[in-house]
């Protein structure tokens, strides 16, 4: 390969990589804060450290290894530092190419592109882009996009598109229609557009609605989309209450219960019902803001915004619980479980368990650089002071860690940074360690927080398996006539800690509820609020006090 056929996108100005490949290697190396090829020998050992004894525990793994071969290397790939002797592992042309591959968003391969091009490329971000189409990040949505969206898996894409691409009378054709297009289909891909800068989950939150209500159009003979009036919607929404009966898109006639009887269809929980007229309302009400729409038929529709007032909380694991999971990954590491894994597993629990983060929130994103750590040597935590006979020891007491950070994209693009409690700093060391990486990351680090065995970065179906895992540990604990404990670990997940650590912040230690609504990423201090609802104890010593007994 010829590295010089690479530009870095993300330098100002843009920049060709280095014409050899040494040279490609460190500066690939530096900008993306970790080795990308090292080729190790004895002699090298010896000059990076003042004996073969510290070479030894400075890099063991290679010590070991050049104790049977004469070169050992390590090279990068799928997130992570391996190690191999010279004769096992890859050429180092075809390292740096898949690290430049992974990197694609930052490094574009133009060999044919000229100086001009490149100090142009930020003007052109997605060359050769059809017109109509829009952009999430770097993924472009167009009508055809916006079809795949909401397609389901046995559906027709052929008879979607035909039925997305209409306009309805309700469609403004006048110069106020501010999106410039003209039918559903292209309408449709624009909100999916503002609305996928969110999280995933709400995408797919949004696309499921989105399948439903077409589904309900096409059983009831209704629309297009910018056709439906308010009565439409009504019925529509009279459907998610009696899915049963003029709703289920499945119909009537397949609901049957074996032997022929007619099934029993429960209706739709409140909460499912809410988040389904919510999305509706939000395509309308955007449509009519943007001026696709003349008027709005989904106003009010949800109705029972104040429902949202009285929520409470409750999938809450008790502290009890949380200890019995803590001890999981503070034990012996599971027979079949490689090293490194164990330690990804440990990380990935602390983060969700002390920082409380979406489950979206450590999904690796190469635009934003996030998640990442940050570690700031100048503000440390305060050390809890010794009691009892400690404190009349002469001993002094361990220095304090660094205050390290986790900064996350959340809801609506959302950037916090996350204060981490110092006992997660042991474990997250030991994974960057177990990775290959420096024990502490440097500033403007550039690779996935959670690596992953098939790709650079663990995916949200992944993390949210290493959770359960632990989870499914701890349920393993649990005495077998505890059916109680054993059930409600068993149907915990990632969210179960995140109300978790909203419960001990606004409950356990009354931490002011702007202050918790920040590390939450919460959009109104009312969704933080709900939290004091699910413990009375306080509000209990609040009126004890302001009532006293009379003497």
């Amino acid at each position: 390969m010829k590295p010089a056929d690479w530009i870095d996108t993300v330098a100002l100005p843009v920049q060709r990589l280095p014409s050899t490949i040494d040279a490609a290697l460190a500066y690939v190396g530096e900008v993306l804060g970790h080795p990308v090829y090292r080729r190790w020998t004895l002699a090298d050992l010896k000059r990076v450290a003042p004996s073969l004894a510290d070479a030894k525990r400075a890099h063991p793994a290679v010590f070991a290894l050049l104790l049977e071969h004469d070169v050992a290397i390590e090279y990068w790939a799928r997130g992570r530092l391996h190690l191999a002797a010279d004769s096992a592992a890859p050429a180092v042309d075809v390292v740096l190419a898949r690290v430049l591959h992974a990197h694609r968003r930052r490094f574009r391969h133009l060999p044919e592109a000229t100086a001009d091009d490149a100090q142009d490329l930020d003007a052109s971000r997605e060359p050769n882009r059809p017109s109509g189409d829009t952009v999430t990040g770097s993924v472009v949505i167009g009508t055809t996009d916006a079809v795949a969206l909401v397609a389901s898996g046995d559906g027709d894409p052929a008879a979607l598109r035909a039925w997305l691409t209409r306009a309805g009378r309700f469609t403004n054709a006048t110069p106020t229609n501010s999106l410039g297009v003209a039918d559903d289909a292209q309408a449709l891909a624009l909100f999916l557009r503002d609305r996928a800068q969110r999280s995933p989950h709400t995408l797919r939150a949004y696309r499921s609605e989105l399948r439903r209500l077409i589904r309900w159009c096409e059983a009831h003979r209704r629309g297009p989309l910018s056709d439906l009036t308010r009565d439409d919607l009504l019925a529509y929404r009279r459907s998610l209450d009696h899915p049963g009966h003029a709703g289920n898109l499945a119909g009537a006639a397949r609901a049957v219960a074996p032997g022929g009887a007619p099934a029993v269809h429960a209706s739709r929980s409140d909460a499912t019902r809410r988040r389904a007229l919510a999305v509706i309302s939000s395509l309308f009400r955007y449509w009519q803001k943007t001026g696709y729409l003349v008027v709005n038929p989904a106003v009010e529709l949800v109705g029972d915004g104040g429902a949202r007032m009285t929520w409470t909380p409750a999938r809450i694991l008790p502290t009890r619980v949380l200890k019995l999971c803590d001890e999981v990954t503070a034990g012996d590491r599971p027979a079949g479980v490689s090293p490194l894994v164990w330690a990804r597993r440990c990380a990935i629990w602390s983060l969700y368990r002390f920082a409380g983060v979406r489950l979206a929130e450590l999904e690796w994103s190469a635009e934003q650089g996030l998640p990442r750590l940050s570690v700031d040597h100048d503000v440390r935590p305060p050390v809890s002071p010794p009691t009892g006979t400690a404190a009349c020891s002469a001993t002094p007491a361990p220095p304090a860690e660094p205050a390290w950070t986790l900064h996350v994209r959340g809801k609506g693009g959302k950037r916090r940074a996350i204060p981490l409690p110092s006992r997660c700093v042991p474990v997250l060391r030991a994974y960057r360690l177990a990775r290959g990486l420096p024990a502490e990351p440097p500033p403007f680090e550039s690779v996935p927080l959670v690596h992953g065995e098939k790709r650079d970065a663990l995916g949200h179906s992944g993390l949210y398996d290493e959770v359960k895992a632990v989870l499914q540990a701890a349920e393993a604990n649990v005495p077998a006539g505890d059916a109680a404990t054993r059930a409600l670990i068993h149907a915990a997940s990632t969210h179960w800690l995140r109300h978790g650590y909203a419960r001990t912040l606004v409950v356990d230690h009354a931490v002011p509820l702007p202050v918790a609504q920040t590390l939450l990423g919460h959009a109104s201090v009312q969704t933080t609020a709900a939290y004091a609802r699910t413990d009375l104890t306080q509000l209990r010593e609040f009126v004890e006090g302001s009532f006293p007994d009379s003497d």
